[in-house]
C-alpha cells in the first residue's frame, strides 16, 4: 500500500479529509518526508499501519480473514549494510525472520524472494536515510526498470542507487544532489551484479 492510497483509506474510515500534514502527524514524521515518499512511490510498513490505527482510532487490517493469512516472514540481515554513499562491504550474513503483511509488498508473489537489509550513508537522502531498513525484491534476471532504486554490488562493494540503462551503459544516480551521477560502460557493465530492487523502506525513528 502506498501513502496516497493510505490517505484515501483513512478518509473513508474516518469520514474526514486526510491531507499530507495530518498523515505525517499520524506517522510521526514530517510533511516533507510524506511528500517525498509519495513522489517515490514508497510503501507503508506494518508498524506504520499500526501507528495509524492507534492515532485515528480505526482498524485497517481485515480482521475477518485473520492476520496470519496475510503474514509472510522475510529474512532480515541485521548485520548486512548496503551503502548510500561510497560503498561498504557485507561483513555478516546472520539473519532473523520478520513478519510482514503480504498486502504491503508491491507485486507480492510466493515465487519471488525478499529480504530486509540496512542502509548506511546519505547519498539517497531524502528518499533513504542512514539507518533505514530496506525491503528488497531479489533480482531474477529481469531488465533494469529505469529510475528505480536497486541494491547492487560493484568492485566487491554494495550500493543503493537509482539505475537506468542506456544501450551498453548503466547510469547510476543519487537522490542527494551533492553526489554526482556516474556511468558504467564497456566491459565494466558485466562487473555490476544486481542484488535486487528496493520496493519498501522502513524509516528509522
Amino acid at each position: 500500500m502506498k501513502l496516497n492510497e493510505l490517505m484515501q483509506l483513512i478518509s473513508g474510515k474516518t469520514g474526514k479529509y486526510v491531507n499530507q500534514s495530518l498523515l505525517a502527524e499520524g506517522l510521526g514524521i514530517t510533511r516533507q518526508t510524506v511528500s517525498n515518499r509519495i513522489k517515490n512511490d514508497s510503501q507503508v510498513t506494518v508498524s506504520e499501519l499500526r501507528r495509524i490505527e492507534d492515532f485515528f482510532g480505526i482498524t485497517l487490517f481485515n480482521e475477518t480473514r485473520g492476520d496470519e493469512q496475510d503474514v509472510v516472514y522475510i529474512d532480515y540481515y541485521s548485520d548486512v549494510f548496503a551503502s548510500c554513499g561510497s560503498g561498504t562491504i557485507v561483513f555478516s550474513e546472520e539473519k532473523i525472520k520478520i513478519p510482514l503483511s503480504s498486502t504491503l509488498i508491491k507485486g507480492f508473489s510466493k515465487q519471488k524472494n525478499y529480504s530486509i537489509i540496512n542502509a548506511t550513508g546519505n547519498s539517497m537522502t531524502p528518499t533513504i536515510d542512514d539507518g533505514d531498513k530496506l525491503l528488497v525484491e531479489h533480482w531474477n534476471g529481469e531488465q533494469i526498470q529505469d529510475n528505480c532504486v536497486y541494491v547492487f554490488c560493484f568492485n566487491q562493494e554494495f550500493f543503493i542507487k537509482r539505475l537506468s540503462k542506456n544501450l551498453d551503459e548503466i547510469i547510476i544516480k543519487s537522490d542527494n544532489p551533492d553526489y554526482r551521477t556516474r556511468t558504467i560502460n564497456g566491459s565494466t557493465v558485466d562487473e555490476l551484479i544486481l542484488v535486487g530492487k528496493v520496493i519498501g523502506i522502513i524509516k528509522s525513528i
